[in-house]
C-alpha cells in the first residue's frame, strides 16, 4: 500500500454530503453498494507498479476522492482519509462489488487493472459519471507520463499540481436550486422486471459495442438523438417482454435517465451534480409501434430536459432537506424513513435505468494511446437491468449489468440494434444461451 499524507489544512476540512449523496448510504447493505464502474482500455498492457505510483500521484487533486464517510447525529459527512492508498488490484469478473464503509481503509475508490484496462469504481456518494471521468482521464494522463508519453493537461486532465478550487468541491445542487415551484415526488408505479434471482455477489454484465457513426445514422433516420434512441429501444424491449407474460394488467413502461446538470447550470462541481427523469409509455393506452416510442421520448426530453424544470426538481429536494423539522431529526429515523421511501415509492418508479455519457472530450495526444472506453451502473438495487454507454472517437459500448439469470431485456433491445443496421460485437462475463 502507498502512504497518501494530507497538508494539515486538509485534516480540519469536512465535507458534507451533496444533495443525491445522502441517499446512497441508507441504502447501504451487506449485498448491495451504489458503485459504478469506469474503464479505459489501452493499446498496450498495464503495469501495474506505474499504475500505483499513477495513483499516489493523482489522488492528492481530487480530495474527494481521498475521503472516508462518517456519521454525525443529524447528517453524513466526508472527511480526508489519512489511510494508506487502497492497493491497484487486477480485475475480477464481477465488478462493482458492495463497498462496506470500514473496508478498503475506508477508501470508497478501487483501481482495478487487467491486461490493457484500467478501471476505477467509486461509491456514489463521492461524485458522479462526469466527476469520475475526470478523475480516470488524470490518472491515465499521469500513469502515460511514467511511461515517457507526453500528455498535456487539459480536455479532462486536470493539473496534478495544482490545488482544486473551492468550485470543485461545492455541492452545486445547494448553489442553483431556487426555483419558487416545487414538483410532486410520487408517480406511478412502473412495470418490474421480474426474474431468477442470482447468487450473492454475482453480477451479470452483457456488453455491446457499435459503431458510434452507425448509431448516429440510426437515430437520425428516426428523428433522434442517440440518447433518445437508445432510450426507445429499451422502452421497446420492455414493451415486448412484458407483453410475451401475458400479464392480465399492462403497467406503464419507465426509465431511470440521470442528466448532467451541467449541461444547464456553469458549474465545475466533480461531485454528483445530475437530476433523474423518466421517459415512458404506457400500454394500457393500446399498442406501441418504435416509431411511436420514440416521437414520445423524444418529446418527453424536449419537455422535461431544459434548465427550468431541472432546477424546480432540484429545490424540491433542496426543500426537503433545509427544512427546520427534517434537519432536527437524528440520523438512524431519517434513513428508515428514506430507505423505506426509496423502496416502497422511488424504486418502483422505474422499470429499468439508462445512463449515456455522451463522447467522451479527449486530446489527440492521450487518444492515440486508447482503443475504446466503457462504463457500468453496477448493481441495481432491485431485480432489474441497468443500461450505460459511453462512446469514444467512433466505437460506443453499451453495458448492461443486472443480478438476474434471465437476459431477455438485453437480446431484445441489441436485435432491434441490428434490424435497424446497426452491426454488435457482444460480449459478457458469463455464458449467454441463444435462441
Amino acid at each position: 500500500m502507498h502512504a497518501f499524507k494530507s497538508s494539515p489544512a486538509d485534516k480540519k476540512n469536512w465535507y458534507k454530503l451533496d444533495l443525491s449523496a445522502n441517499v446512497y448510504p441508507t441504502l447501504q447493505r451487506r449485498n448491495f453498494s451504489s458503485v459504478f464502474r469506469l474503464s479505459v482500455t489501452l493499446k498496450e498492457p498495464v503495469d501495474p507498479v506505474l499504475l500505483s505510483e499513477a495513483f499516489t500521484r493523482t489522488i492528492p487533486r481530487f480530495p474527494i476522492f481521498a475521503s472516508a464517510i462518517r456519521s454525525g447525529l443529524f447528517w453524513r459527512y466526508l472527511e480526508p482519509n489519512p489511510r494508506p492508498l487502497p492497493t491497484v488490484q487486477e480485475d475480477i469478473s464481477n465488478p462493482c462489488m458492495p463497498m462496506p464503509f470500514k473496508s478498503n481503509n475506508e477508501y470508497l475508490i478501487r483501481i482495478y487493472y487487467y491486461e490493457c484496462t484500467i478501471s476505477l469504481e467509486a461509491f456514489h456518494s463521492l461524485t458522479d459519471g462526469t466527476g469520475g471521468l475526470y478523475f480516470l482521464r488524470t490518472l491515465t494522463a499521469v500513469y502515460l507520463r511514467l511511461k515517457g508519453h507526453e500528455i498535456p493537461n487539459g480536455h479532462g486532465v486536470l493539473d496534478i499540481t495544482q490545488s482544486p478550487p473551492p468550485e470543485e468541491l461545492e455541492d452545486s445542487y445547494m448553489r442553483y436550486a431556487r426555483s419558487s415551484f416545487r414538483p410532486k415526488r410520487s408517480q406511478e408505479k412502473a412495470y418490474r422486471l421480474r426474474g431468477t434471482p442470482e447468487p450473492f455477489y454475482t453480477l451479470n454484465i452483457i456488453s455491446g459495442s457499435v459503431p458510434t457513426d452507425a448509431l448516429k445514422a440510426a437515430a437520425s433516420r428516426y428523428g433522434a438523438s442517440i440518447t433518445e434512441y437508445l432510450n426507445a429501444v429499451l422502452l421497446y424491449a420492455l414493451m415486448q417482454e412484458q407483453k410475451s407474460r401475458h400479464p392480465f394488467r399492462e403497467h406503464p413502461l419507465k426509465l431511470a435517465l440521470p442528466v448532467n446538470l451541467r449541461r444547464f447550470f456553469p458549474s465545475n462541481t466533480m461531485r454528483n451534480f445530475i437530476s433523474m427523469v423518466y421517459p415512458s409509455i404506457d400500454p394500457r393506452m393500446g399498442d406501441y409501434s418504435f416509431e411511436e416510442i420514440v416521437v414520445q421520448v423524444h418529446h418527453y426530453m424536449r419537455y422535461y430536459i431544459n434548465n427550468k424544470f431541472l432546477n424546480a426538481d432540484i429545490t424540491t429536494n433542496a426543500y426537503i432537506r433545509n427544512h427546520p423539522l427534517i434537519r432536527l431529526v437524528p440520523l438512524f429515523i431519517k434513513d428508515i424513513f428514506v430507505r423505506q421511501f426509496y423502496i416502497r415509492i422511488q424504486d418502483k418508479q422505474s422499470s429499468a435505468g439508462l445512463t449515456n455519457l455522451g463522447l467522451v472530450d479527449i486530446s489527440p495526444q492521450l487518444a492515440g494511446h486508447i482503443d475504446h472506453m466503457e462504463a457500468l451502473m453496477g448493481q441495481p438495487f432491485s431485480a432489474r437491468t441497468n443500461c450505460a454507454v459511453i462512446s469514444f472517437q467512433n466505437t460506443t459500448v453499451i453495458n448492461f449489468a443486472s443480478s438476474i439469470v434471465e437476459a431477455d431485456i438485453e437480446k431484445l433491445f441489441f436485435r432491434k440494434l441490428v434490424r435497424d443496421g446497426i452491426h454488435v460485437k457482444i460480449k459478457s462475463n458469463r455464458f449467454i444461451e441463444e435462441e
